[in-house]
């Protein structure tokens, strides 16, 4: 069992003052076989006059929040404690070949078939495409498992794509990631659940962190660390399978799963409506550490 502390800090400072501002987090890491959220609070300055919690759509935590009194800068601040257990072994060959998982996506009732269903439309920031299901059938081979296909395609995104941050903003589409080969977690998350769904099968986009400092060892800064995205696809044998090409490893290897969804704009972890403020600069500052 490993254990984390997050500490994740977004702030905005405005130019002229702001009131009254609407917004709501997905901040708050999910429970999981895997995973448990010992703690979790949500501090926010200047103090919030309306706070909600509840369970959106897709079984996510998410808090709203209303701050009616004017101000020049909001800082929201999410603290948690979570343990991250190592899942089962899943052994690739013996889950279902994807194109009967796509035939059943297709025809099957069960209720489980039909949720997953509405992770294999088109949503706001992903689109199926020809040029995209060509890129995938590459790991996709007629009779092949699923999981080992969906394995592959991890590996050939990590491998053909450049982690660039300044390549790409937070609305760059998916087809403009494709045809530059650079972006970050969130493009690349996007990019396969797009390849997904250009195959008839299930991809759902997944948010959290990620402990990186077992990735950077000795070259790790406190407060260095980002959000994270990944990608999950379904099997109707395992349920939804977890995969990371940004650093090319099955999850949970250091992750911690907060929400998921569609694309990103169904778990963004903060996103809101500001009345007046003029032009505001964005800082955010995340820190992932073992405990």
């Amino acid at each position: 069992m490993k254990r984390y502390r997050i500490v994740h800090t977004t702030t905005y400072s405005f130019d002229d003052t702001v009131s009254p501002c609407k917004a709501e987090v997905h901040l708050k890491p999910r429970t999981l076989p895997h995973q448990h959220c010992e703690f979790h609070q949500l501090v926010i300055r200047p103090l919030a006059d309306v706070t909600r919690e509840y369970t959106d759509t897709f079984g996510n935590s998410v808090s709203s929040f209303e701050v009616a009194s004017q101000f020049l800068t909001l800082a929201v601040t999410a603290i948690s404690v979570v343990q991250v257990l190592q899942p089962r072994n899943r052994e690739q060959a013996a889950s279902s070949p994807w194109d009967e998982v796509r035939r059943r996506l297709e025809n099957d009732d069960g209720k489980t078939i039909s949720e997953a269903r509405q992770f294999v439309a088109d949503s706001q920031r992903v689109a199926a495409s020809p040029e995209l299901a060509d890129y995938a059938l590459i790991s996709f081979t007629p009779g092949r498992s699923i999981m080992e296909a969906s394995l592959d395609l991890m590996h050939r995104i990590h491998t053909d794509f450049i982690y660039d941050p300044g390549a790409t903003t937070i609305t760059t589409k998916v087809n403009e990631v494709f045809m530059q080969r650079r972006g970050v977690c969130q493009d690349f998350a996007h990019l396969a659940v797009a390849c997904l769904r250009s195959l008839g099968l299930a991809g759902r986009y997944v948010s959290g962190y990620l402990d990186t400092a077992a990735l950077h060892g000795a070259n790790h800064r406190i407060a260095s660390d980002e959000s994270h995205a990944w990608f999950s696809v379904y099997d109707p044998e395992y349920g939804w399978v977890d995969f990371d090409p940004t650093v090319d490893r099955m999850p949970p290897d250091g992750h911690i799963t907060t929400a998921w969804g569609r694309d990103y704009d169904d778990v963004a972890p903060l996103k809101g409506v500001f009345t007046g403020g003029g032009v505001h600069g964005l800082r955010v500052s995340v820190d992932v550490a073992r405990i």
